[in-house]
Formats: C-alpha cells, structure tokens, sequence
C-alpha cells in the first residue's frame, strides 16, 4: 500500500494519478461499520480494473473546529490504522492534513481539489459522511457537486444486535470497561503496542514481573483495571494479564496511569523490545490494598481468573 500525504493545495497532477475507487471518511477504529465501506470500494475498484484508496484525514476535525480542544487520543493511531488498511487490501492511502484551511473549503471546492483532483472515478462513503465548510456537503447532496466526474455509493448504517456501530458508541464501551462489546463491534480484539521500558521492578519482588510500556501518546487507553490480554512478541502470542492504573497499594497521589503486563510463563528479558497486547476481557477495577501480600493474593485469584477465561 502506498501512502501520500496531502495539506491543502495538494500539488499532484489528475493526469499522473491512476483512475481509483477510493472510500472516505475518518475511520478511527476501523470498526465493523468503516470495513463495509472499505471493502466496498476494494470490490467495487476489482470489477472497473481500478487502483483501490482509502482518504482519511489527520488530526481529527475537532482539534481544529473545537475550541479547548488540544488533542484526540485515538482508538486506531495512525500507525495501525495504515496496518489494518493494508490487510484489507487498499492499494493507497491518501491522508489529508485537516487544519483550517481545509475546514473553510465549499463542498465543491473540496470536491474539485481531493476527489476529481486525485482522479477518482467512484467515492464510497457511509450516509452521515458530510464535507465542505460547515458539513454542508453530504451523501444526500453530493450529485450536486460531482460534475459528472465520477460515480459514488452510500452504505447505510451498519448495526449489530440493533446497535449502530460507531466510534463514538466504542469510546464510550472502552471508557466503561465494557472491552468485549467494543470487540464485537470492532470485528476484532482491541490493540494497541508499546515499547518495554523500565518501571519500578516491585512486580518481580511480587512474584509478577511485569512489561511497563510506553505507549504513544495518541493510544485511547480504556477505563482503568485489570484486563485478560494476549501479548504478540516476535509473532509468538503469549495469555498475560494488564493493569492500567497508578499502583494505588505503592504510591500516592499519582496522576499518569501506567500500563503494565504480566506475561504468563515467561521470564525474559524485554526491555526495549515492541510488544502488540489485545485486550479480551475486564476482570476488576484497580483497588489500594493494605499490604502488598494481600494483592499478591488478589493477583494470584485474577490469574486464576484469566487463564480459565482464555482455556473456555
């Protein structure tokens, strides 16, 4: 998959680019909903003999059109978003910087300069899909605006069990510990990677050495507590358990969560190494313990817990 990177004006010519069935929108999570519009384009690009694209955009439009908002944490950084578009087959990826200059472009305007601009002959887009200044572009409108340049589909909304799956319902599954409903309306376990950095080292003394990482800044953590993960480290998966907290039972008054991961039946050296954890299961809220045997305890009873659960 090849990737461009595009701020406003782009400078590509219509006339170097291939003809392309490209979806659009902004994707974050790549849930069950975003893979029926991508796949969608993917197919629909194999039957005209066409290149298949995905435009996305970068920051999220609220960093720009949201006053107070400074930064978005996502469920898909960019990093595993270009990961999970690759796996579905997308032959380019087209990310536009979103900043104010794109946020004041005419529907037709942004028609005329990202879509006819980068030769697209077909747009796939879900039916709240909106563009130009204001949203007032929409799927509803869009013939207005197409200039008989290309041809476009609209997926309407994708629902499981009678629940419209969205990002937004996601965050709010993740913000609740709610991580298995997530997963279902994902497709696929949440995931995120970090680099093993060195922590304070009490969970050896416990018994439970655990992988500190450092995450990206960018990751959309979800509600604090004890999970049930799966750890991928040199294509081995590996059951573990994480924690994402601030070790009440050790320390006071911390505010930085920490992510850490004991890792079952392994004992190896990983500092500085990348591990890619999924997340499965929310076993229990982080708790302040009286003394450090007493979590021992509770962490012994959670393994218990968590290899059960992946042995069902």
């Amino acid at each position: 998959m090849r990737t461009i990177e595009l701020t406003y004006p782009h400078t590509l010519g219509m006339e170097e680019l291939p003809k392309t069935v490209s979806a659009i929108g902004f994707f974050d999570g790549i849930h069950k909903g975003h893979q029926q519009v991508i796949k969608t384009a993917v197919n629909e690009a194999a039957n005209q003999n066409m290149e298949s694209a995905v435009i996305t955009f970068h920051p999220h439009p609220s960093v720009v059109l949201k006053k107070g908002t400074q930064h978005v944490k996502y469920i898909t950084p960019m990093k595993q978003k270009k990961e999970l578009l690759q796996n579905l087959n997308v032959d380019r990826l087209y990310i536009i910087k979103f900043n104010k200059e794109l946020s004041q472009l005419s529907p037709q305007e942004f028609i005329d300069h990202f879509i006819i601009g980068l030769n697209i002959k077909h747009l796939v887009a879900g039916f709240d899909y909106s563009f130009g200044h204001r949203g007032q572009g929409n799927m509803e409108n869009i013939r207005e605006y197409t200039r008989d340049a290309f041809d476009f589909t609209t997926i309407d909304k994708v629902a499981l069990e009678e629940e419209k799956v969205s990002s937004t319902r996601i965050r709010e599954l993740l913000k609740a510990g709610k991580i298995d409903k997530a997963n279902h309306l994902l497709g696929r376990p949440l995931k995120f990677s970090g680099i093993v950095v060195r922590g304070e080292q009490r969970g050896r003394e416990l018994g439970y050495p655990t992988a500190n990482l450092q995450l990206h800044e960018d990751v959309l953590l979800p509600k604090r507590g004890v999970y049930a993960v799966r750890v991928i480290y040199k294509s081995e998966i590996y059951e573990g358990m994480a924690n994402i907290g601030t070790n009440p039972t050790f320390t006071e008054d911390r505010q930085d969560l920490s992510v850490e991961v004991n890792i079952f039946d392994y004992n190896n050296d990983l500092y500085g190494e990348e591990l890619q954890v999924e997340w499965h299961r929310y076993i229990r809220e982080e708790e302040k313990y009286q003394s450090a045997e007493a979590l021992i305890k509770q962490m012994a009873l959670d393994e218990k817990m968590i290899r059960s659960y992946f042995a069902d």
